[in-house]
């Protein structure tokens, strides 16, 4: 769960040229008279004109308060006049929020869109602080889902203002807790979106962190830490086993198990593994299952900069609580759920803690399979994530796709997931993973054209790659291979 999650980049996102959206002759409203404008339990903070690249943007603060406890700010960029392309796009937001990017939304906002995004209901310049949710369950809410729709209505309703017509298409796309946004939108709010990314969703969040726990306290285990030998010795043993060069390109054949680098008994050498060390790597391996809470993490790019000691161990035995996953588990469990922000979670029983846990995943969770009234609307949904995230396990997006595709069946028709090979957390590694999914989804919902067979690079989505740069043909899973531009 990166805490800003960054998606895909829109600076290379359609042009302007053949896109304006043909909104009705008018007398456009001054962007600042929009602070006028009445809103449901929400008002205009500030309206004002605001370059955004080439062009001219209303950009609105909006302040909304669906309770009495919410303060949910909401920041729109809406293009002037015939720049606008007609299109709507809402961003998610990254680890627990608390912040709005607005050089993304003017960055998009430069290419024509008119875009949308929330703090989610709180303001904070630590994306793992949740200390804001102690005693606060009413900003539980806006943050698992009331933030999103308040933004989605009041966005759309002030475009209508502004621009005189309806958005002809919606869009919404996030990563990590983006992601779980994404499928939420999906899931509560069936008609708001035409279509809709989600990338490594935090979907299963309470999962996520019951797992974040038991892979903090495998790690606290005596001489069950795995220190920077240790994580580059798993890596070269999980590369070596699964026919890995600079990463693993078919994830799913791996079987790597590293009790195959066990030290002699007795002897600890360079290059081998003790036995905590092997016991805390197959406890991250193995996960707490699908039947249980969440699966875990795959090999082949433990030692990669931003990976494990970034997000699963720290950088020493004495410095876990600086793993991001520990962070995040710490806010989790005291401030979502037993409202402590001094909670301990090494004295978390993660065997014996749904009880405790239900009431919170029913607001911020987003594990309904029922995905039928977003088909029936016409929706498209496209999932991706990452074989080597180590923030959240890959495997949960299957098990998300898989639980869908045993409720509704065939699913091909709007819903594709994409495994990356090589791919960490919303992007980077050392697998090519640049893809322009924002491009792709449109296609998709405008021209009827369903992706199949993508190429992703190593360089910025929509950039052309560099002569002889690393590309990687992705096919929707579960297929397997590529024929040419088709999957099979």
């Amino acid at each position: 769960m990166r805490i800003w999650a960054i998606g895909v980049a829109f600076a290379a996102t359609f042009g302007l040229v053949g896109l304006a959206h043909a909104a009705p002759p008018r007398a456009a409203p001054a962007c600042a008279a929009l602070t006028a404008q009445a809103l449901p339990h929400a008002a205009v903070t500030s309206a004002s004109d605001a370059p955004a690249g080439q062009l001219t943007a209303c950009k609105i603060d909006v302040t909304a308060k669906p309770s009495t406890d919410s303060n949910i700010r909401i920041e729109i960029w809406i293009p002037e006049g015939a720049a606008w392309n007609g299109r709507y796009v809402q961003f998610g937001n990254g680890g627990f929020a608390g912040q709005i990017s607005s050089k993304r939304l003017e960055a998009a906002a430069a290419l024509g869109y008119a875009v949308a995004m929330t703090d989610d209901g709180h303001q904070s310049l630590d994306g793992t602080d949740a200390r804001w949710a102690v005693g606060h369950p009413q900003k539980v809410i806006d943050f698992g889902w009331r933030a999103l729709k308040e933004t989605t209505d009041t966005a759309k309703a002030l475009i209508r203002v502004y621009e005189g017509a309806t958005p002809k298409y919606a869009y919404f796309q996030g990563c990590s807790d983006g992601g779980r946004e994404a499928l939420m939108e999906a899931q509560r709010f069936p008609d708001d979106f035409d279509g809709i990314v989600a990338g490594a969703p935090a979907y299963n969040f309470s999962g996520l962190l019951t797992l974040a726990v038991n892979d903090v306290q495998a790690l606290a285990q005596t001489q069950s830490f795995l220190d920077a030998d240790a994580l580059k010795t798993l890596e070269a043993g999980a590369l070596a086993t699964c026919g890995g060069q600079k990463y693993i390109t078919d994830p799913a054949a791996c079987r790597f198990d590293p009790a195959i680098l066990a030290c002699p008994r007795g002897e600890w050498l360079a290059g081998c593994l003790t036995p905590g060390e092997v016991a805390s790597a197959q406890a991250i391996y193995i996960g707490l299952g699908k039947g249980k809470i969440y699966p875990g993490n795959s090999p082949g790019a433990e030692a990669e900069p931003g990976a494990w000691v970034t997000w699963i161990t720290g950088p020493a035995p004495d410095q876990l609580d600086q793993a991001m996953i520990f962070k995040f588990a710490t806010g989790f469990w005291g401030g979502f759920v037993f409202g402590d922000a001094n909670f301990d979670i090494m004295r978390l029983n993660v065997d014996g803690v749904r009880k405790a846990v239900a009431a919170v995943a029913k607001t911020v969770d987003a594990t309904d399979p029922d995905l039928s009234r977003f088909r029936k609307h016409g929706g498209k949904l496209i999932q991706y994530h990452g074989w080597n995230d180590p923030a959240i396990p890959a495997k949960g997006s299957i098990v998300y796709y898989e639980d869908v595709s045993a409720k509704l069946h065939d699913v091909d028709g709007f819903y594709r997931l994409y495994m990356i090979p090589g791919m960490l957390h919303c992007g980077g590694g050392p697998g090519p993973s640049g893809v322009d999914w924002l491009t792709t989804l449109r296609d998709w919902v405008e021209k009827s054209q369903a992706p199949d067979g993508l190429v992703a690079t190593a360089v910025a989505p929509g950039q052309p790659p560099a002569p002889g740069g690393a590309t990687q043909r992705l096919c929707p899973y579960p297929k397997r291979s590529a024929d040419g531009d088709r999957c099979v």
